[in-house]
């Protein structure tokens, strides 16, 4: 795809999520978009390979989350993947500060080729589990925000994300549309972390069906230190 197609593109999506970008951000959208192309050729690091599929599933799927980042935040990325929603919130608005956790050494590689590449300023990458990195004191607590997009079951996911976020702060968790028995198991799980369910939004991306949910919990009070457990406990024994 040439750039004019792909800002074409873009632009369109944009529109529905009331987003404006200049053409150096697109530019940026655009290369950001090619090097995942080109390294997914040998390794994986995402089943849409596509450039529109790239634009909707990743690109504007991660912007849908902005509106409820404030200028100047700190993000934290869990299980950032192949960046998602991350650098997409990077490029959009260059205040954030943002931190991308992920588990795989290759992926954070990738990663820190794309920073290189792309040139992103206040934006760096953790090699690590959650679990641990979640009761490292110079991650615990520290975020105005955590984001994680589709990594887990919502009782397992915020033992994962409420940890490194401040009080008075949130996580913004990323679901598909079928997620009201997660919200309602995920309910202890909430209360014994220091949250509490602020918003629930449900939508379909532009011009597709493609149904997705939004869920915004706040933090009210401090996580038990004993949170989050030890690798693999979270999994084994949910909250």
């Amino acid at each position: 795809m040439d750039f004019n197609s792909f800002k074409e593109e873009m632009n369109i999506d944009l529109n529905f999520l009331y987003i404006k970008l200049n053409e150096r951000q697109l530019k940026v959208f655009y290369d950001y978009m090619n090097l995942l192309i080109e390294k997914n050729k040998v390794m994986n690091l995402t089943g849409i390979t596509g450039p529109k599929e790239i634009i909707l599933k990743h690109f504007i799927d991660s912007l849908t989350v902005l509106k409820y980042i404030n200028e100047n935040d700190s993000v934290i990325d869990v299980g950032t993947g192949a960046g998602f929603p991350g650098i997409p919130l990077k490029i959009a608005e260059d205040s954030l500060e943002i931190t991308l956790l992920d588990s795989l050494n290759k992926r954070i590689n990738f990663l820190n080729e794309v920073i290189e590449n792309i040139n992103l300023k206040k934006i760096k990458t953790i090699h690590g589990r959650a679990e641990d990195s979640g009761q490292n004191i110079e991650y615990r607590e520290k975020y105005d925000v955590a984001v994680s997009r589709a990594v887990a079951p919502l009782n397992i996911l915020l033992e994962y994300m409420l940890p490194f976020v401040k009080i008075g702060g949130k996580c913004i968790c990323m679901k598909g549309s079928n997620c009201a028995e997660e919200i309602e198991n995920a309910k202890n799980a909430i209360e014994i972390l220091g949250g509490k369910i602020e918003k629930i939004e449900k939508f379909n991306l532009p011009n597709s069906d493609n149904n997705r949910t939004i869920l915004i919990i706040k933090k009210l009070k401090k996580t038990g230190g004993q949170y989050p457990r030890k690798a693999g406990i979270p999994t084994k024994n949910p909250l």
